[in-house]
């Protein structure tokens, strides 16, 4: 393995994100702090607990998922985008380094960012409520997991855009709804019946859970099926990346 190559990329895409810092870092951090405002404040008030959990406790794993997600497509599909938008994707496609490599430098740059940012999220979160992880080796191996699958989603997106306007699209239209309505900012054994088995078919239900029983013990569906879900997102990832590199969909002129 060409370790410099790897390592070239992924200096200069963090490197990136230490010049664009103020979107890097700044903004995730006052979105964040806002959603306590208004979610901790006005609902807050009227829920006051929910399975044992103070309201402002319970919606922080779902703020950090919400931010993760976003974050983990936003970074990478940017990372390899602009490459391919300037023209400069041919010269790392030309260079002696393999296609593992390239996603390796790329993907594993975003995946860092955004697992970064989630935990200044929740060192941000500190500031609001009193927090108590119970499975903290769990929760890391969710942040991780979670970072690297849609990392890759993202560059998979990156490839797949061929301007900004659909660059913004999945996140925007796709990621953000399903993470609202996945059981961020509630438990779905709140719902009625008819809309918990619709919801249990939302993907992000099962990485907001499997997180959430991270911190409190407490989720919506079984920790296995989380990880279950999360390695499924991972191999049809990888599976897809696999296929893009094996065809050049969108990498040739």
């Amino acid at each position: 393995m060409n370790l410099q190559a790897v390592r070239s990329i992924y200096v200069f895409e963090m490197a990136r994100a230490g010049r664009t810092l103020l979107q890097s870092l700044i903004s995730p951090v006052i979105s964040t702090s806002l959603y306590f405002v208004v979610f901790g404040a006005a609902i807050g008030s009227r829920i006051q607990e929910v399975e044992g959990v103070s309201y402002g406790a319970f919606i922080v794993p779902g703020l950090i998922m919400l931010m993760l997600l976003t974050q983990s497509v936003s970074n990478a599909s940017f990372g390899i985008f602009f490459p391919k938008f300037t023209g400069t994707i041919y010269e790392v496609l030309s260079a002696p380094i393999s296609y593992f490599e390239i996603v390796l430098g790329y993907v594993g740059a975003a995946a860092s960012k955004s697992a970064i940012l989630g935990l200044v999220i929740l060192g941000t979160a500190n500031f609001f409520v009193d927090l108590h992880i119970q499975h903290p080796f769990m929760m890391m191996l969710f942040l991780l997991l979670t970072a690297l699958t849609f990392s890759l989603l993202g560059f998979i997106i990156g490839i797949w855009a061929d301007s900004f306007e659909k660059l913004q699209l999945v996140p925007l239209l796709i990621i953000t709804p399903l993470t609202f309505l996945g059981g961020s900012f509630y438990s779905i054994d709140m719902l009625p019946p008819l809309w918990q088995a619709v919801t249990l078919a939302n993907p992000v239900v099962y990485l907001v859970s499997g997180f959430r029983w991270s911190f409190y013990g407490i989720s919506d569906v079984s920790v296995v099926a989380s990880l279950v879900m999360i390695g499924v997102f991972l191999a049809v990832s990888l599976a897809v990346i696999s296929w893009i590199f094996r065809t050049g969909y969108r990498l040739r002129p």
